[in-house]
């Protein structure tokens, strides 16, 4: 039998409702980044309420995390966020990036799910930025660089049509997206034949850039949700050429 590529911590779960000093039901959805001398978890919790909201946890090891006596983000109460966040705010993803962290997250509301970016230099303090898509988007990372002076990004429409692929998009001041282009659909009869989309945001190797992904498979139990890994490289941005390679493996990378 072959090794496991990947390993659970034996002391799962690493952090709790229990632990969390101010009332939420959930901790879940989280996104782990290193700054300075110590760790940082920004996780999603729902209130009693259904609402969502974002708090931090710190850790020095990556895996004791002490979350902070208040959440770090909760819905807005001013224009343009508030009537996108009234429903919550929702699963984070952060990206160091220019001396700065770039966090986007799922912004809920009456009107569906669009995607806001917010950036902090220190997890002390966090600006809004902007909302970057329409509804109904989900799961968007920045990567951790430029492309030809532009930002990218990959993320998830959340549509039937493609069915719920990942595409990658490009910007010049990471508030206006464009030159968008699938890179990558649900294989059927695969693990991952429901849905697909981002998880983390990519890592960059000396072969091209390499991104951990979500997978959705149908049961009659309900859907199960694994993860693999998605190999991209790209000869130029100019000629919209996105490879994306698939860990076609008889298993999947992790899962129940």
């Amino acid at each position: 039998m072959k090794p496991d590529i990947v390993r659970r911590y034996r002391h799962n779960p690493i952090l709790t409702k229990a632990e969390i000093p101010y009332p939420v039901e959930t901790v879940h959805n989280a996104a782990v980044v290193k700054h300075e001398n110590e760790y940082i978890m920004l996780f999603r919790s729902h209130l009693r309420t259904g609402r969502s909201i974002i708090g931090l946890a710190r850790s020095p090891d990556g895996f004791h995390f002490t979350a902070d006596p208040q959440p770090f983000l909760i819905p807005d109460r001013d224009s343009p966020f508030a009537a996108y966040e009234e429903f919550g705010v929702e699963d984070p993803r952060v990206t160091r990036l220019e001396g700065e962290y770039i966090i986007t997250y799922s912004a809920y509301s009456r009107n569906g799910v669009r995607i806001a970016l917010a950036k902090t230099k220190d997890f002390s303090q966090v600006e809004r930025v902007s909302l970057i898509t329409q509804a109904d988007y989900r799961n968007v990372v920045i990567f951790p660089g430029k492309f030809d002076g532009l930002y990218a990004r990959l993320d998830r429409p959340h549509s039937e049509i493609a069915p719920w692929s990942i595409w990658i998009s490009y910007s010049p001041d990471l508030c206006y997206w464009g030159q968008s282009q699938l890179i990558m659909r649900p294989e059927p009869y695969h693990w991952d034949e429901m849905k697909i989309g981002p998880g983390a945001p990519p890592i960059k190797t000396d072969q091209g850039w390499l991104s951990i992904y979500h997978g959705v498979f149908r049961t009659m139990d309900g859907s199960v949700y694994r993860w693999g890994l998605l190999f991209m490289t790209s000869r130029t941005r100019q000629r919209s050429s996105v490879w994306a390679t698939r860990g076609f493996c008889n298993r999947k990378i992790l899962g129940k």
